[in-house]
């Protein structure tokens, strides 16, 4: 009988190039995602209203931004032949 857990929350792997803060900063990246669509699902399904909802989307990016600064990851330097 497969794990209910994994049901609820699913998990995809990680392809990006292996370093530990990267791994960690993928799953609170998937659990991010995964809490904002139970969010917008209950705020679409009229169970909590709309600021509501905002808020705590707003609360979880400032956690994810909270994780990326703990972790060391900074932003990737821009490609000037991208232009």
């Amino acid at each position: 009988m497969p794990d209910p857990s994994e049901f609820l929350y699913p998990r995809s792997r990680y392809y990006g190039e292996f370093r530990p803060e990267y791994l960690v900063f993928d799953a609170n990246l998937q659990e991010f995602a995964q809490k904002v669509t139970y969010i917008c699902s209950l705020e679409t399904g009229g169970k909590i209203p709309p600021v509501e909802a905002y808020e705590q989307i707003r609360k979880l990016w400032l956690e994810l931004e909270q994780s990326k600064d703990r972790l060391g990851l900074e932003k990737p330097p821009e490609d000037p032949s991208a232009d």
